[in-house]
């Protein structure tokens, strides 16, 4: 939560800096920031993660910690070596590759040899993130979360000192450019303090292509494609995107907002369902994992439906009232709430594929998602192209949106036909109720924001930024509203929130993690 309310800071100033649609410089940073992020969320963290904390925790469980802490130095040797020699190509292809990138920058020169420039910069970024994700992995396999969910506030940090004191929009994309490579550098370094804190001993070593490294990357690959559905569907969306003059930068504020719950409940549970599915079946105790699958695909849903109901429910309320202010005008305001109403019915499924995923990568199946992945970019591929072309740049978000529930509905029939997973009646009875109380939530939302005018005007009198406090003070009565429903419908019972919350003493990974 700390990452992602400081990742809105981050943004905030950085669109107030470089703007959208009215300068090269934003279109060129995002570009620059994008390109490192889409390898950094297939390899580094979601790959790796998928092919490496199963096989670690079961090390760690069954050899003990020497044995995992070996095994865990050649994973590093190896994902360091391959990652440093990734970005390195990519630097020297750049200039070829921004033509396959972005292809509508070719015909704005100054654009195009900014965002070359740029994502020079920027691509070290993604050894740092290969380094951190391996020790954020034995983290996880100790239980330890904190740290990996926190990490990523140093991004942040770093990029608000040093946009900041920038005036001159291109100066700041320069500024900020090279702090991604100071906030990586940190963020490995915390990564593998806490890793050392927590018991694991990981020496450098050379790369050896050992036969467990070679198993390793037999999973990895698979699984990398398998987790780069979505991400390489919003790449996709890019390329598109670079026909259109800030079209590149709506989609990235829409995605801080849309991915906000993808991170915080999505990944967070997922983080934590990994080790703890793999040591269940590792005790072949399938009622542990059958319990903790429901109450990982209940959490997400409590969690992420509301969200989506209040991003479809006033999309340009929070846009407005959060990105609009200098650079960034009211035009780019509604382009970017018509996309992230579309990303908002997407948000469940977003977060689905994190909670389903598990169950298969747990018993090292990573070629069935993988398939389901492929298929996902396909159809995200022909309706993104065909919406774009036909109703309009919001289009993008659309096919997203529909190739990511094709994905969840994959995985699902495939759960159950296999008799690996199939949600307890107890579990679809609270998923509808949650359902139920985010509907309601949704239209009380609207209703509110058809009213805004009434609503604003008493904090304008008072002499307060009306946008800016009007849709802090909604997002919190919704904030302290839906609870309020979902307990009302019996989506959850106030007791089991509470058990949820509360970590038992000495399990290394209980229930509590989970969220």
């Amino acid at each position: 939560m700390v990452s992602r309310i400081m990742g809105l800071a981050r943004d905030l100033v950085i669109t107030a800096r470089l703007g959208a649609s009215q300068t090269i410089a934003a279109d060129a940073y995002y570009t620059a920031l994008a390109f490192p992020n889409l390898f950094r969320r297939i390899f580094a963290e979601g790959a790796f993660a998928a092919a490496f904390v199963p096989g670690y925790s079961r090390k760690l469980a069954a050899e003990g910690e020497a044995e995992a802490d070996r095994y865990a130095a050649d994973a590093l040797a190896t994902v360091a070596a391959a990652t440093v020699a990734l970005t390195i190509a990519c630097q020297l292809a750049m200039p070829w590759l921004m033509y396959l990138i972005n292809p509508g920058f070719a015909d704005d020169p100054a654009k195009f040899k900014l965002a070359v420039i740029l994502t020079q910069i920027t691509m070290p970024y993604l050894p740092c993130m290969a380094i951190a994700a391996l020790f954020s992995g034995v983290l996880n396999a100790h239980g330890r979360f904190i740290i990996s969910g926190f990490y990523p506030t140093i991004l942040n940090v770093v990029m608000l000192a040093v946009v900041i004191p920038q005036k001159d929009p291109v100066q700041a994309a320069y500024a900020a450019s090279w702090g991604v490579i100071v906030a990586g550098v940190g963020q490995a370094a915390l990564c593998w303090w806490g890793a050392r804190r927590s018991g694991g001993r990981i020496r450098l070593v050379r790369p050896k292509l050992t036969s467990e490294m070679k198993a390793l990357i037999r999973l990895a690959v698979p699984a990398a494609i398998a987790n780069s559905a979505t991400q390489i569907n919003i790449f996709i969306s890019g390329i598109l995107a670079s026909q259109v003059d800030g079209l590149r930068v709506w989609m990235n504020v829409a995605d801080r907002l849309y991915q906000l719950p993808m991170s915080l409940v999505g990944v967070a549970i997922g983080v934590a369902l990994l080790p703890r599915l793999a040591a269940a079946l590792q005790k072949d105790d399938h009622a542990d994992a059958q319990t903790a699958m429901d109450q990982g695909l209940v959490w997400a849903l409590a969690l992420s439906l509301p969200a989506a109901a209040a991003l479809m429910a006033m999309p340009y309320y929070l846009i407005d009232g959060f990105f609009t202010r200098a650079e960034f005008v009211r035009a780019d305001a509604v382009a970017t709430g018509q996309l992230l109403f579309h990303y908002g019915w997407g948000v469940p499924a977003f977060v689905l594929l994190r909670i389903l995923q598990p169950a298969f990568f747990a018993r090292q199946d990573t070629k069935t998602p993988m398939r389901f992945s492929l298929i996902s970019v396909g159809v995200n591929i022909a309706l993104g192209v065909t919406l774009f072309y036909t109703v309009g740049f919001w289009g993008i978000a659309a096919a997203t949106s529909i190739a990511a529930w094709i994905t969840v509905i994959q995985m699902w029939v495939t759960l159950g036909r296999r008799g690996v997973y199939r949600p307890s009646a107890t579990a679809l009875f609270k998923i509808g109720r949650v359902a139920a109380a985010s509907l309601l939530l949704g239209v009380l939302l609207a209703v509110a924001v058809h009213y805004r005018p009434e609503l604003e005007g008493p904090i304008a009198a008072a002499g307060l930024p009306a946008k800016e406090v009007g849709v802090l003070l909604l997002s919190a009565v919704g904030l302290g509203l839906y609870p309020v429903l979902l307990f009302a419908f019996g989506g959850v019972t106030p007791a089991e929130a509470k058990a949820l919350l509360r970590r038992r003493k000495g399990d290394p990974a209980p229930p509590a993690d989970l969220l």
